[in-house]
């Protein structure tokens, strides 16, 4: 969660207005797109997922997803065509083919995923101002290529400095920093 925090702070800067945005996560369906997923649901925003098959998101987060979705007008669309999700979006975002606990499957994603890699090719169909996120670390051309994780329009060391300043605001929301008061057990 911390990480999804960041990464719409960083479309807040870069953006403004996250109901007017559209994200494309591209790949694996994991924890990050989960987290992705719900934050987009909660904030209003647009989001298009592509995996492959078998590879999208659990039902029951997505069944949370759109239900918090109903009350909050956020858009979600889910498809295995990478190329159609990124279609005019503000932001592509991708994570590794390969999470940690599924390392037994590095090889049979390294055939399934290359579709999705993130390349000037499906870069150029989004949006011109367009960024690339990603939650890093990332696997150099797997993933993602140089050419596009070292472009302009790359945001991923925005992302990662937005990650310390959110989980700043959570400590202090927590230990009751100047404005907020310090959350409380129930048994205290």
């Amino acid at each position: 969660p911390c990480q999804a925090l960041a990464d719409y702070f960083t479309l807040y800067e870069k953006f403004g207005n996250l109901k007017k945005i559209c994200v494309a996560y591209v790949g694996d369906g994991n924890n990050v797109m989960h987290s992705l997923l719900l934050t987009s649901a909660l904030l209003g925003s647009k989001i298009r997922i592509a995996t492959p098959k078998r590879y999208g998101p659990n039902p029951q987060i997505l069944s949370d997803a759109q239900y918090i979705a109903k009350n909050t007008g956020a858009v979600i669309e889910l498809m295995t065509d990478p190329h159609r999700a990124v279609k005019g979006v503000d932001a592509i975002y991708t994570d590794a083919w390969t999470s940690m606990g599924h390392e037994h499957e590095t090889e049979e994603r390294a055939r399934i995923f290359p579709p999705y890699q993130v390349n000037d090719k499906l870069m150029s169909g989004a949006a011109p101002h367009a960024v690339f996120m990603h939650c890093l670390p990332a696997h150099r051309n797997e993933e993602v290529t140089d050419g596009v994780i070292d472009s302009a329009s790359s945001v991923v060391f925005d992302q990662a400095e937005n990650r310390m300043h959110i989980q700043k605001a959570i400590l202090m929301m927590l230990i009751g920093g100047k404005g907020h008061q310090p959350l409380r057990s129930a048994h205290a």
